[in-house]
């Protein structure tokens, strides 16, 4: 008998830790089931619908509804959606039957739920319903909106409060009940004839679902070392299917399920971890936690920090009152945000925020209206929400002449679709500030005349009012830009200023229209491409758009108020012939840089090159997916994903050295061993014996010295849990500068490999010792529960 007023001893009965998970839980909780065991069997609900089987409107999602979706002013069709009963997917009709896939979307791929008329698709064609009915479903990546009508006010708000309680509920949900849920959702479409018993047929359907070809070595590593007597590759599935049928029936069914998928799911490299820290008596003490937690170079590793990881993860209250972590509880240590490879500390809004604008990397889009190519794509009001969703701080407006007195926005001269600039000035209001409070630029491409110039001044103080920066903050110094600080909340506008200086005729000329009067044959001309009109040259206060011909030798004052705008070929010139003098224009003016007109299909250019310089306005195609857009995700997701990040102390000074073509002998030594993989994606759904056969590749993005790549062997036909324990190792000459991206492709030896997915983060964010990086999709969606192990070590000298 346990005494629970007196600690245990490490000498204690190792027998009354329980071998297994006993309980279903959130992270920090431990909450039964009602039969004592995980919620993992299918006579078990999905963990996602615990706590809310009896709410009335998840039941009713149930149900399923007719709602009728809204494309266009004449296409409307009624459709059924019904939430399925894993609680992680909606199904939904087609009037063409398609693969199952194409059937179905996932709670977790929802950005956000929006009621009435709160899209650019209900306000244009849903006139009919009225907005009580209404709601729209975005997506997170290119998926496009949902936008959808019920029959009654009731069941639209039924779908907008029960999706919002299904969405904290999975928000709220721990790595490893993830993991429950995922498997569970698999094995219910594996019990093929939905009898709550699963055949041997069953069970290896069941291993080609998450991505395991039985076929292979995998299944005899998986279950010889349990059954030795078993000589070829399906024997020991056999056999394990045999020791877990104590019926004897032919059939797996309750406690014999779980005691299979625990095979299963065994993590041997963490029970190795676990076992070389806890001894024989397998069970970790707050001391030999700690131990783990000084190797792993934690920050803080305290004795109390250790006793907090008890108490927060482990799920045995017995364990946990004895201050004792058992191996489960290890685990989800490891599975949750504090084991990640991601410094949890850099995921709120750390840096000073309090320096000038010029000192930070700003999150910027280009061609912000498009949601395809450059040519005949779709121009949207909802590219700007989807680019505010994404952290995007600074957007573009193409602004043009309009009918009806009303300008534009556009890709112009193109067969890009056509939308109003009053309509995306109302967006940046509603949505500019909904992720981060820091200020927004709009980065005017003005080519309207002087008439609707002054239309574009007048929506911009009348629809954002008080947020528009109209003029110079009273405690702002003048030789510098204001900080994020002080900005928070306002809109900023970047465009064209009228200098002082007048021409005969008395219109305020542009700084390049005094040179070019002295070129009297162009006089004409520029004053047509030039008009500025004055109401809306008296809202660009602090980014006044100004070309960059020459760097300006230090004895020049700096110019903080001017912003120019570089084509990316530009930019790479003065990087290759001016790498330091660019540098420290950067640190007290904004350059923006954009990608070359020649992309035609929004394709994107490398960022890193571009930071490396100190740009802060890297402006990008957000519309288009790939490993650029995934370097700027990785950047800017540090800081609370705010929008802004503080450049290193290099790029910042004004009489800084640094040359980042340049960069100096190395000073940081990053080795990655790569061990494991959990529950990588199927590539194709729609084929059973289509597994991918993984491998890792460890991307580093840097100075032009740093850049590197190395990559592991692949693994065949196994997607499940696969294994390396490969060694990668980097040398770095600015590691302040570097991001690291890890990426998981499938192997193919006649063409290029698959992309699997993807995490990207800056070195300085990466948590050394043993991590879990939680892998995401090419549009930035969670893949959970896939993860990678890896083992990180940093050596700075």
């Amino acid at each position: 008998m346990l005494n629970a007023g007196k600690p245990l001893s490490k000498d204690s009965n190792p027998g009354v830790w329980p071998r297994g998970p006993s309980s279903c839980h959130n992270e920090g909780a431990s909450t039964k089931c009602p039969s004592g065991q995980r919620a993992l069997t299918m006579a078990c609900p999905g963990l996602l619908l615990q706590g809310l089987t009896e709410d009335e409107d998840v039941r009713a999602m149930l149900q399923g509804s007719r709602l009728c979706k809204i494309r266009s002013r004449t296409w409307h069709k009624e459709r059924l959606y019904r939430l399925q009963e894993d609680g992680l997917s909606v199904w939904f009709q087609r009037r063409i039957p398609r693969a199952p896939s194409q059937h179905i979307f996932f709670v977790q791929h929802i950005e956000a739920v929006r009621e009435g008329h709160q899209s650019e698709g209900l306000r244009r064609f849903g006139g009919a319903f009225p907005p009580a009915r209404c709601l729209t479903i975005a997506f997170k990546g290119r998926r496009k909106n949902l936008d959808l009508a019920a029959a009654t006010a009731e069941e639209a708000q039924r779908w907008v409060r029960g999706l919002a309680k299904l969405r904290a509920r999975l928000d709220a949900m721990s790595q490893r009940e993830r993991l429950d849920h995922w498997i569970h959702a698999y094995l219910h479409r594996a019990d093929s004839d939905q009898d709550s018993k699963m055949s041997f047929k069953e069970i290896k359907s069941l291993l080609r679902m998450v991505n395991v070809d039985m076929n292979d070595m995998y299944a005899y590593r998986l279950f010889k070392a349990r059954f030795p007597q078993a000589s070829s590759t399906s024997e020991p599935l056999r056999a394990a299917f045999q020791e877990c049928d104590h019926s004897n029936n032919e059939r797996l069914e309750g406690a014999e399920i779980e005691e299979f998928l625990r095979r299963l799911l065994k993590r041997p490299e963490l029970e190795e971890i676990f076992h070389r820290y806890s001894g024989e008596d397998r069970v970790l003490s707050a001391p030999e936690l700690l131990e783990f937690l000084e190797d792993q170079r934690e920050d803080g590793a305290t004795l109390a920090h250790a006793q907090k990881l008890i108490h927060t993860y482990e799920l045995n209250e017995t364990a946990k009152q004895h201050e004792l972590m058992t191996l489960d509880g290890f685990m989800m240590y490891l599975l949750s945000p504090e084991g990640a490879a991601l410094d949890p500390a850099h995921t709120c809004v750390f840096q000073d925020m309090g320096q000038p604008l010029s000192h930070y990397f700003i999150s910027s889009s280009h061609n912000t209206y498009l949601t395809d190519s450059q040519i005949g794509g779709l121009s949207s009001t909802e590219a700007y929400v989807r680019a505010f969703a994404q952290g995007c701080r600074c957007v573009e407006l193409d602004c043009w002449e309009g009918p009806g007195g009303e300008p534009i926005i556009y890709h112009g001269h193109t067969l890009t679709s056509k939308i109003l600039f009053r309509d995306v000035v109302q967006t940046v209001r509603d949505h500019a500030f909904t992720l981060s409070p820091y200020p927004v630029i709009l980065s005017l491409e003005n080519h309207c005349g002087l008439e609707q110039q002054a239309v574009m001044a007048h929506h911009l103080r009348t629809i954002l009012g008080d947020a528009l920066v109209t003029q110079g903050l009273d405690t702002q110094n003048p030789e510098e830009l204001p900080s994020p600080e002080q900005l928070k909340g306002r809109v900023l506008v970047k465009g064209k200023k009228l200098p002082a200086a007048r021409s005969e005729d008395g219109r305020i000329l542009s700084d390049q229209e005094e040179e070019e009067e002295e070129e009297e044959e162009e006089v004409e001309a520029a004053e047509q491409r030039r008009r500025i009109s004055p109401e809306l040259s008296a809202l660009v206060v602090y980014c006044c758009a100004t070309r960059l011909r020459t760097l300006r030798p230090n004895p020049v004052p700096p110019q903080p108020c001017q912003v120019s705008s570089l084509s990316e070929r530009k930019a790479k010139k003065l990087i290759r012939e001016a790498g330091n003098s660019f540098v420290r224009h950067n640190a007290h003016q904004l350059t923006r840089v954009y990608p070359l007109g020649l992309r035609m299909n929004s394709a994107n250019y490398s960022p890193q090159e571009m930071w490396n310089s100190g740009c802060q306005l890297v402006a990008l195609n957000f519309q288009t997916p790939g490993y650029e857009m995934d370097l700027n995700a990785g950047r800017f997701l540090i800081n609370g994903q705010c929008g802004y990040v503080l450049k290193p102390a290099c790029l910042r000074q004004p009489d800084t050295t640094f040359d980042p073509e340049c960069p100096g002998p190395p000073r940081t030594t990053l080795t990655i061993q790569v061990l494991t993989a959990q529950q990588l994606p199927k590539l194709n759904t729609e084929k059973p014996n289509s597994i991918v056969d993984p491998l890792v590749r460890v991307e580093v993005h840097g100075v032009p010295a740093d850049c590197a790549r190395k990559e592991t062997n692949y693994v065949l036909n196994n997607g499940f849990n696969p294994r390396w324990g490969q060694s990668l190792q980097f040398q770095l000459r600015a590691p302040e500068l570097a991001l690291v991206r890890f990426v998981v492709e499938d192997y193919d030896a006649t063409s290029p490999n698959d992309f699997v997915g993807q995490f990207t983060l800056p070195l300085d964010s990466l948590k050394q010792g043993y991590r879990h990086i939680h892998l995401l999709s090419k549009d930035g969606a969670s893949l959970s529960p896939a993860t990678l192990f890896v083992h990180i070590r940093v050596q700075r000298f």
